[in-house]
């Protein structure tokens, strides 16, 4: 009896069918990429010169600790309340030559947003999560008092002028307008957030 040969599988079609798919998945993928926090870090200063002279009551000094709690000018203090507290300090002028400041003008407290510094100094063991968080509440503390400015000055919140300056075309006379009132804003709250040396 003679023997039949097993039929041969074409495997060509199979490998396109594998070749597409990959480049399916590889189109629908979505690759997830590292994010972080946009901060813009100050240039290096020469060795001869001084560190500026702050007075205390201009220094907000947020500690936080290696359980993440937070010392705020040396008071316990929650994460939910840091922002109203960097507000008070801020927005204090406690000097009254701030025309603009509505806080408390204690005498003890930021004498004017412009000498007002805010210091962070963490554990090196704080967790990263915690660290993010702080520094929000921080920064949300400045958007506030700047879009409280915008929306005074000009009718609109400090993002939309942010957003109105980004969409202008460049070079046009739009721009260099949106762009003198978002400096504007900035001026009245510069951001002078300073981050201290990590402690053990």
């Amino acid at each position: 009896m003679a023997k039949r040969s097993a039929p041969e599988v074409n495997a060509g079609s199979m490998a396109d069918i594998a070749f597409l798919l990959l480049i399916f998945f590889l189109v629908t993928t979505t690759i997830e990429s590292d994010t972080g926090m946009n901060r813009k870090l100050p240039p290096k200063l020469p060795e001869n010169i001084d560190p500026p002279n702050i007075k205390e009551k201009n220094l907000f000094a947020i500690i936080v600790n290696k359980n993440n709690e937070l010392l705020v000018e040396e008071q316990p203090m929650e994460l939910k309340d840091l922002r109203e507290a960097t507000i008070a300090f801020l927005d204090n002028g406690g000097d009254s030559s701030c025309k603009y400041c509505k806080g408390k003008r204690n005498p003890e407290s930021s004498d004017n947003p412009d000498k007002a510094v805010i210091s962070l100094q963490n554990s090196r063991q704080t967790n990263y999560a915690s660290y993010i968080a702080i520094t929000n509440e921080v920064l949300a503390g400045y958007k506030v008092l700047r879009n409280r400015e915008a929306k005074r000055i000009y009718g609109v919140s400090y993002a939309d002028l942010v957003q109105q300056y980004k969409d202008a075309a460049e070079d046009s006379p739009e721009k260099e307008a949106w762009k003198k009132k978002r400096d504007a804003i900035k001026s009245m709250f510069p951001e002078k957030f300073s981050e201290a040396e990590a402690k053990e």
